[in-house]
C-alpha cells in the first residue's frame, strides 16, 4: 500500500515525517505499510524499554481493560497503589504522584519545589537548571530547559530558572541566593548530546544542596527505569535526591510518568495537583508489568552486559573511522562523529534496503542510541555492521 499524502492532511504539522506509516512492531523491529522492516535503535526516544509490544505489557493492558479503565483520580485504584509501592520500595522516596508525560511530571516537580519554598524558605522559587538540558515542552519546562533558542520561543519565559554549567560545581554555587529553592538536572543530558554527570560532580552537588538547605531534583524521564544500568540513574552515583521524575520507559510505550519525593518534601495541599487521567488503572497496570520485568533477577545485569557490548562495538567503529569515541551510561549512549554528517547517516539508515535502520542524531556531529533494554547481542552486531556500511556510503 503506497503512502498517500492526502491521508495525513488532517494531522497538524509539528515535525518533518518521512512518507511511511508504521503498522506493526515486535521487539526491536518495526514494519511499515508496505511490509518493509526496520531495526529500531530509537524505540520512541527510549520509551519502549522492553521493545515494541512486549507480551507482559500487552497482557496487562488486555486484562485491565476488561476490568477497570478509569474510575477518576478522585478514588483509589489497585494498579496505581501497586506501582507506587513498587517504586517507593525500590528507591529512596516515600510518595508518588502519577501523570501522563515527562513534561507533566517535571511541571509537577517545579510546583512541588516552589510550594516547599513557600513553606520552608520564605517564598524562594528559583530552580537552578543547566545549559543544554531538556525538561519538556510546557511553558515552565521549556523555560527550565537549557536548549539553545528556546528562550525566544513563546516568550516571555517563566521566570526563575538560572542556568549553570554541567559538571562545573562553582557555576552552581555562584547562582545560589536567598530566592533559590532547588537544583534540577538530568543525570545524563540526553537531548544535549548524551552527557553524563561526573561522579564527583553529582556527589559534591548533593553535598552543596544540603549545605545550602535547598532541594536536589533529578529528572530521570529518560535515564530512569533501568536505562542506565540501575533501576534509577541516581543510584549509580550513590546519592539520595529529594525529588525525582520518571517518564518514557516507566510505561513501556504507553503514556505514563511519575513524580516522586521524600516524605519531608510532600507538601502539596488538596487541590494543588491533579489531572483527569493521572494514575488511571489501565496505564499503571502497564507500569506494574514493566517494573516487574525490570526487577526480575538478573535483568539489570543483562542491561549492563549489553551496554558494555554496545560501548565496545561503538569504540571499535570509532577507531576504524577516526571518530572521537563514544560516551554514555547503560543503554543510553552516543557515538561522537568527526564530521557534521549525523543527519545524513540517519537518513541513509532509514532508507537502507532491503531493511531499514532507525537512528537518532540530536546533534549533527553525534548519533544517539536508545535500544530496547532487552535487545540481543545479535541485533547489536547487526546494527553495528549496517552502521559501518552506512558510514562508508555517506562518506564515499
Amino acid at each position: 500500500m503506497a503512502f498517500n499524502p492526502a491521508d495525513v492532511k488532517s494531522l497538524m504539522e509539528i515535525t518533518s515525517r518521512p512518507e511511511l506509516i508504521f503498522v506493526k512492531g515486535e521487539g526491536s523491529w518495526l514494519e511499515d505499510q508496505e511490509g518493509r522492516r526496520y531495526l529500531d535503535i530509537m524505540q520512541g526516544w527510549a520509551v519502549n524499554c522492553l521493545g515494541h509490544c512486549p507480551p507482559e505489557v500487552v497482557q496487562a493492558i488486555e486484562h485491565q481493560a476488561k476490568v477497570l479503565i478509569n474510575p477518576s483520580p478522585g478514588f483509589y485504584n489497585q494498579p496505581s497503589i501497586d506501582l507506587a509501592n513498587r517504586l517507593t520500595s525500590a528507591s529512596c522516596f516515600d510518595r508518588v504522584f502519577f501523570a501522563n508525560s515527562g513534561a507533566e511530571a517535571n511541571e509537577g516537580a517545579i510546583k512541588l519545589a516552589r510550594k516547599w519554598g513557600q513553606i520552608h524558605r520564605n517564598g524562594a522559587y528559583k530552580i537552578i537548571t543547566f545549559d543544554h538540558s531538556f525538561h519538556g515542552r510546557t511553558l515552565a519546562t521549556m523555560s527550565a530547559s537549557g536548549k539553545a533558542g528556546w528562550d525566544k520561543k513563546f516568550a516571555p519565559q517563566v521566570d526563575g530558572f538560572p542556568k549553570a554549567i554541567m559538571n562545573y560545581l562553582d557555576s552552581v554555587r555562584e547562582l545560589i541566593d536567598d530566592q533559590t529553592v532547588a537544583v534540577m538536572l538530568e543525570p545524563v543530558q540526553g537531548e544535549g548530546g548524551v552527557i553524563p554527570a561526573d561522579m564527583q560532580f553529582m556527589r559534591e552537588l548533593r553535598a552543596l544542596t544540603r549545605e545550602k538547605g535547598i532541594l536536589l531534583i533529578v529528572d530521570e524521564v529518560q535515564t530512569g527505569m533501568g536505562r542506565c544500568g540501575t533501576m534509577f540513574a541516581y543510584q549509580h552515583y550513590g546519592i539520595e535526591p529529594d525529588i525525582m521524575t520518571l517518564g518514557k520507559g516507566i510505561g513501556g510505550g504507553v503514556p505514563l510518568s511519575a513524580l516522586l519525593c521524600r516524605e519531608e518534601v510532600a507538601c502539596f495541599e488538596h487541590g494543588d495537583q491533579g489531572g483527569t487521567y493521572n494514575g488511571n488503572p489501565l496505564m499503571t497496570a502497564a507500569g506494574v508489568a514493566v517494573f516487574d520485568v525490570l526487577n526480575a533477577p538478573g535483568f539489570m545485569e543483562s542491561i549492563n552486559e549489553r551496554a558494555q557490548y554496545l560501548s565496545d562495538g561503538l569504540n571499535k567503529l570509532s577507531a576504524k573511522w577516526g571518530m572521537k569515541g563514544e560516551r554514555g551510561l547503560g543503554l543510553l549512549r552516543a557515538l561522537m562523529l568527526d564530521r557534521e554528517d549525523g543527519n545524513a547517516i540517519v537518513e541513509a539508515a532509514r532508507t537502507r534496503a532491503p531493511e531499514g535502520l532507525l537512528l537518532n542524531a540530536p546533534r549533527t556531529n553525534l548519533l544517539r542510541f536508545m535500544p530496547a533494554l532487552n535487545i540481543s547481542k545479535e541485533e547489536i552486531d547487526l546494527m553495528l555492521s549496517w552502521l559501518d556500511e552506512l558510514i562508508a556510503q555517506v562518506r564515499q
